[in-house]
């Protein structure tokens, strides 16, 4: 498998307790682990776009076998899995994902887990291990903090369906008692115009760059609409 870029729109929605929403253009990848990410880039992307294991779960410098050793700490035999990541790439030297899925597939073609790896802007991390049922969705506990000003109480639904030969469209929302107080789409697409393929170029060498950029602008315009600050507490675990 070919790594594929996608021009991918993400959407925050916000309803609680101020409405707040917006949109931004990047740049997403799909790529599998079972052979070198790296090998599927063209020559032209290769002196700002890289797939680095550091950038991901574990601690080794192969970034499958770092799932596949995640998977058998947490009874998950995954060494027989096609894996394929969806991802930011590091640019120009720098990572920033705030969200990476991996669909692990054992060779009859049913889907064993995917793992959800979730990071904040203050170094943390979190791994969620979920099964979707047979329309791609999945629920699980919301365990990281991700935003100064949304706590860690209440459940994600995760509508995780795999990337295809067109695109993919995942949906991120979070449910507390009587409400959703934000909702996240990441969709992408495979440009078929030449200004869709010029704008997934200008995004390639500068899209971790810009995601945490983005980040800090909204942010900021949370704080300006004095939206209170939760406790950032201590987060221990990586997985759930």
């Amino acid at each position: 498998m070919v790594s594929t870029a996608y021009l991918a729109t993400v959407r925050h929605t916000r309803t609680s307790p101020v409405r707040h929403d917006f949109t931004y253009r990047t740049c997403t990848w799909a790529v599998s682990l079972d052979d070198d990410p790296n090998a599927g880039l063209r020559w032209w992307q290769r002196p700002f776009v890289r797939f680095r294991a550091a950038d991901h779960l574990g601690d080794g410098d192969d970034w499958r076998a770092n799932l596949v050793a995640f998977g058998r700490e947490r009874g998950l035999d995954l060494s027989a899995c096609s894996i394929t990541a969806l991802s930011g790439a590091a640019t120009l030297g720098y990572a920033f994902d705030p969200l990476t899925l991996y669909w692990c597939t054992a060779p009859d073609g049913s889907l064993v887990t995917v793992i959800a790896e979730v990071r904040n802007t203050y170094g943390q991390r979190h791994a969620y291990v979920v099964s979707p049922d047979d329309r791609d969705v999945a629920r699980t506990e919301k365990r990281l903090y991700v935003s100064p000003f949304n706590d860690t109480t209440g459940d994600y639904t995760m509508s995780v369906p795999p990337p295809g030969p067109q695109g993919f469209d995942v949906r991120i929302t979070l449910h507390r008692p009587g409400q959703r107080p934000f909702v996240a789409t990441w969709q992408g697409v495979l440009p078929h115009t030449l200004a869709g393929r010029l704008r997934l170029l200008a995004h390639q060498p500068f899209a971790s760059q810009l995601v945490t950029a983005r980040i800090r602008l909204q942010g900021i315009r949370l704080w300006t609409k004095r939206l209170p600050v939760q406790p950032r507490p201590d987060h221990l675990q990586e997985v759930s």
